[in-house]
């Protein structure tokens, strides 16, 4: 924590079915110096897809929606734009929860205090402070991490239900698992602010206000704990295995954690020995993470208050997995390969996100290469001839040929490389 500069870490672990242990350390406020608590609230961003994946999933086990048929056929207030992608294949609710149905807007950035908050309708329009969110991919032909289509997914339970979003969350999923402290409200009220952690910065600034405010429920919008989240994941584990049926039934919940050829479920990711679901989390000022076995009834899960938290929370998961003896997450250890700077060249080049104005710029770094994104700049160190490994946290950087484009991928982001202009 003093090493990355984070002020707060929340971590509880499920063991045997149970909370083994849940604890705070470091500051949810560094100017008042409150503590991190086990109650001690934090925003889960992405982390909130997984949980919110159990109402649609109930929506489908209710016969109100089909898992494979076009969703417009379902939407009411809002319908995904018809264009010549969409003339191929329909945009379905496994695509969306698979990150398969070729949408765009990977992620948010939230809003800070004083910035108008448009509805869902108005962040799936482009009205907000993010682009549109449009079918940019032929949907089925690849997965592309899309937030925006969570936020399709949003709007379908508000549609089918006729209720808000936070509303359907508490009654129909956050009550029923006892996450009696965690809500999607957006802003969060004031009367439950009693113990929210503030977010930071990498360099130990305060996010304004605290915090961001995300309409984009479904996809960032989640206050919760660490230990509220182990609830969530036990509940799927036992509906997995049979023995409850309080948010899902076991086929959905089986479908659910069945990892598809990207590894990715119904709204979770699925670890690649398929033994484990989890997934990550970060919004401004907030990153986070949990693993749970699937057959089995363990899980760790860790969220920090810093946008320097997501090393923090990946090392404290794996010694967690390493001290009770899990099959994972395990640590990896990356070793540097040569390759010469002509075979790095051809890696150079600015990158695109589909259907988004993000763009990375891949340069030449002593050893590697620097990715620059949006102000951020990280060093990466070649481990293969087209893979290379995050100096700072170890993540894989992969450059793989997509016809006569080059893609780089990085965890959740995938971007294309924009043709260079020809020379004369």
């Amino acid at each position: 924590m003093e090493a990355l500069g984070v002020p707060g870490v929340s971590v509880a672990v499920l063991a045997d079915g149970e909370i083994a242990w849940a604890r705070g350390y470091g500051f949810a406020d560094l100017e008042s110096g409150r503590p991190v608590t086990p109650r001690t609230l934090f925003q889960a961003a992405s982390i909130s897809k997984p949980v919110a994946a159990l109402a649609a999933l109930q929506l489908v086990e209710e016969g109100l929606v089909a898992l494979d048929a076009d969703v417009n056929g379902v939407l009411t207030s809002w319908r995904v734009p018809a264009n010549p992608f969409t003339t191929e294949a329909p945009v379905t609710l496994r695509g969306l929860l698979t990150h398969r149905a070729g949408l765009g807007v990977s992620g948010f950035p939230g809003y800070g205090p004083g910035e108008t908050v448009p509805d869902a309708v108005g962040v799936l329009d482009g009205r907000g402070n993010t682009d549109p969110v449009r079918v940019v991919l032929p949907p089925g032909e690849r997965w592309q991490y899309s937030g925006g289509g969570t936020t399709v997914v949003q709007q379908l339970i508000v549609d089918l239900r006729r209720a808000p979003f936070s509303e359907v969350m508490r009654r129909r999923v956050l009550d029923p698992i006892a996450m009696v402290r965690s809500t999607y409200e957006q802003p969060i009220p004031s009367s439950r602010q009693d113990d929210i952690a503030t977010g930071y910065r990498s360099d130990g600034t305060p996010v304004p206000g605290g915090w961001h405010t995300y309409p984009e429920q479904a996809a960032a919008g989640l206050w919760t704990t660490p230990g509220e989240l182990a609830l969530y994941a036990r509940e799927v584990q036992r509906a997995w295995s049979g023995a409850s049926e309080r948010v899902l039934g076991g086929a959905l919940a089986r479908e659910m954690l069945t990892p598809d050829q990207d590894d990715w479920g119904l709204g979770p990711a699925v670890s690649e020995d398929g033994k484990r679901f989890r997934h990550g989390g970060s919004n401004q000022g907030f990153r986070s993470t949990f693993s749970a076995t699937i057959d089995g009834d363990d899980g760790v899960f860790v969220m920090t208050n810093s946008d320097a938290g997501s090393s923090l929370a990946l090392q404290i998961a794996i010694t967690v997995a390493d001290v009770y003896g899990w099959s994972g997450p395990q640590p990896v250890e990356r070793v540097p390969a040569e390759l010469p700077l002509a075979a790095r060249e051809r890696f150079l080049g600015t990158y695109a996100v589909a259907g988004s104005e993000t763009g990375i710029e891949v340069e030449i770094e002593g050893r590697g290469l620097a990715l620059t994104a949006q102000g951020e700049r990280r060093v990466v160190w070649p481990s293969g001839d087209a893979t290379f490994f995050d100096v700072e946290d170890g993540r894989e950087v992969r450059f793989t040929a997509n016809g006569d484009e080059l893609d780089l991928v990085l965890g959740t982001l995938q971007a294309t490389r924009i043709p260079r202009p020809a020379q004369r």
